[in-house]
Order: C-alpha cells, then structure tokens, then sequence
C-alpha cells in the first residue's frame, strides 16, 4: 500500500485530514475480520462475546489492569477490572459445554502505548476442547494467510522484513533459540528443584549485559529473549517458538516429555510476536501455585496485586482437556496492510495526552 505524507500524530485522529490517511488501512481491517469470521464459523467455531469487566483482570506479574467501581442498587460498592485478556470468561464458557469458540474481544491494558501497543486493542482468541495442542500451530498458519488474501498482499512486512504468509512456519523450541541466537544452553539452568539463576546470569554477563543484585531468573530470560532472541525470528517465514519455561507460562501445562517446560508457543513474524497459544493448565491446586507467585512478584516490583478469580479457580475445576490462543488482531493487519503505527488500524484510538487538547480545525 502506498503510504501518504501524515498530520503530526499527535493531533486528534478524527481531524479529516489525519483520518483520510487511515481510512484505507481501516477498511482492510474490516475485510481481515470478515474473513477470519468466515473461517472459523467454517471450522465448527461459535462466536463468543466475553464480558470485559471481571473480578479479576488477570494475574500476570507485568500486565497492569484499568479499575472501576461497580455500585450495586443497594448502594453496595465493590472494585472490578477491565480485563487484560478474555481468558477467564472463555475457560468458564469450556466448563459450560462450549467445545469451540472464538471472539473479537476489546481488552485493556494500562502503562502500554507504542508503534505496537495501545491501551485498548483487540484480541482475537479461540479454543479447541479435547483436541491436541498442536492444532493451534494449524490455525495460526491459516490465519496469516486468510489475513494477506483478504489484504491482497502476497507478503506480510515490518521493520524493514517480510514475511511469505503461505510458507510453513519455522518450529524452534525456546532452547534451541537460546543456544542458536544467544548462546546460551539454557536447559541446564532449570531443574525439577528450581532454577539456577547465577548460572543464567553469567551467561547473560559473557554477552554484556549487566545484571542486578535483584534481577530474578525470569529477569534475565526475558531481557535476552527480546534483545537477542526475539530480533531474529519470522524472518522471510513465520515462527513457531515452543516450549517456553514453566516459569513462564503461567496458565500453560508442564510438557509431558519435560517437566521443566510448557506447552506454550508464540507465532513471530518480521521480529513482531502475534499470537500466544497454550496447552491449558486444570490442575487448581498448581494453578493458584502460580497465580499467588505470580501476584507476590507483581507485589514486590510495583506494589500492587490483582484478586483471583476464584469462580475461575472452580471452573477450572471441571473444564474439559483443552487448548487455547490469543492473537493481537491489530498487529497481523498492520503487518498485512504495511500500517506502520497501531493507530493507522483502530477506529477511534484512545487519545494520547498531547492531543488530547489541540483545537478542532480543517487542516494539518
């Protein structure tokens, strides 16, 4: 797609001027959704529409939630959340006797603006009950060629690489690109007694980066796999990186040929991650395990914790063997369409504080 010159994008993006330039980027938005729709609803899916607001947002140590008061007619209050993803509500819908669904849902997410980030995006997730977990590697090869047909485009493109849509993906376990593209063998720094974060930390050292007194295990991974991991997958191909951490995977279960290891993936491409899919976790006990670490970590870098959601904990209970992924909907059309910002493909973006008071005019 040919790209226009752009008014300053700080200014509003309802001045005519700004949203001329966005219309067409937007109008592919809508023809990607319909036909991702179709697909699904063609595959035996039901679309779903998970409420946004919840007990709990979710309970994932860096993701921070927007709160609101709910005031019952009896005068009572209580704090709810918008949540972060539409997880919760979907695995209860599994526990119901749904088998396949999916949903476009809106979800938030404070502190998070950026190129490929906004406070308010959309989420495309979908589940598969007794099914194996590789289906959704299936599924994500399909949708980023359902996006790129929809799009007429014969590649997805960003940061300067490109991606042949119709290709099978690379598969790379998280080892396997720790020792490729960092260097690092990180099987040995993880055993069923825990994990060995010095050890961890003098690999990141021998690769200059500098390690804190209090920087954890999870520190350190993170850090090398944005900076030297991340940068190199999807290119010319999409990737399937597999196998992450436990620690990790906070909602995923243990790989049944290595417990130190999950069942999660994430699809890459030009460097971008799009989707995150999990072999789903139904043990409660190891659940809420997970979800107070996860809470006390959250606890001791910012100071706040979010409830859990214990109707969550009790559906999980009885919800059927099952996989599930989550897909940045903006993201894949801003990669099928070429759109260099997430706000050229959101109708009416949450409007930044330095725009926030620039006066109504016809012009830049």
């Amino acid at each position: 797609m040919k790209h226009t010159a752009s008014p300053a994008r700080d200014s509003p993006w309802w001045l005519p001027s700004r949203h001329v330039d966005r219309r067409a980027f937007l109008l592919l938005r809508t023809r990607i959704k319909a036909a991702i729709r179709r697909w699904f609803e063609g595959q035996g899916f039901v679309e779903v529409e998970p409420a946004a607001l919840q007990v709990s947002p979710g309970n994932e140590t860096h993701l921070h939630a927007f709160s609101t008061t709910l005031t019952e007619p009896d005068g009572r209050h209580r704090c709810l959340y918008l949540h972060t993803s539409p997880e919760f509500a979907c695995k209860k819908l599994l526990t119901a006797g749904e088998r396949r669904i999916f949903a476009f849902a809106p979800v938030f997410r404070n502190r998070e603006r950026g190129p490929w980030h906004h406070p308010e995006f959309t989420m495309l997730e979908w589940y598969r009950t007794e099914e194996p977990y590789r289906a959704l590697m299936d599924d994500c090869r399909s949708l980023l060629a359902i996006a790129a047909e929809a799009a007429g485009a014969r590649c997805l493109s960003a940061r300067g690489q490109t991606v042949d849509p119709f290709a099978e993906p690379e598969h790379l376990t998280v080892a396997e690109a720790f020792q490729r593209f960092a260097g690092i063998d990180l099987a040995p720094t993880l055993s069923a007694e825990g994990k060995d974060r010095d050890a961890l930390a003098e690999a990141a050292r021998a690769l200059g980066f500098t390690i804190a007194p209090d920087d954890t295990w999870g520190d350190i991974f993170s850090r090398v796999l944005i900076a030297k991991v991340e940068p190199n997958l999807g290119i010319g191909r999409a990737t399937l990186l597999d196998k992450y951490p436990v620690s990790e995977a906070a909602l995923a279960r243990p790989d049944p040929d290595d417990a130190r290891f999950a069942q999660r993936f994430e699809l890459y491409a030009c460097g971008v991650e799009l989707a995150n899919g999990f072999g789903e976790l139904t043990d409660i006990v190891e659940q809420r395990r997970r979800f107070e670490l996860t809470m006390a970590e959250k606890a001791r870098i910012y100071g706040e914790r979010y409830p859990i959601d214990e109707e969550f904990l009790a559906a999980l209970a009885l919800m059927p063997p099952a996989c599930g992924a989550a897909l940045g909907f903006e993201r894949l059309v801003m990669l099928a369409t070429g759109a260099r910002h997430i706000e050229q493909v959101i109708w009416t973006p949450v409007v930044a504080a330095s725009a926030a008071n620039v006066e109504r005019d016809g012009g830049s």
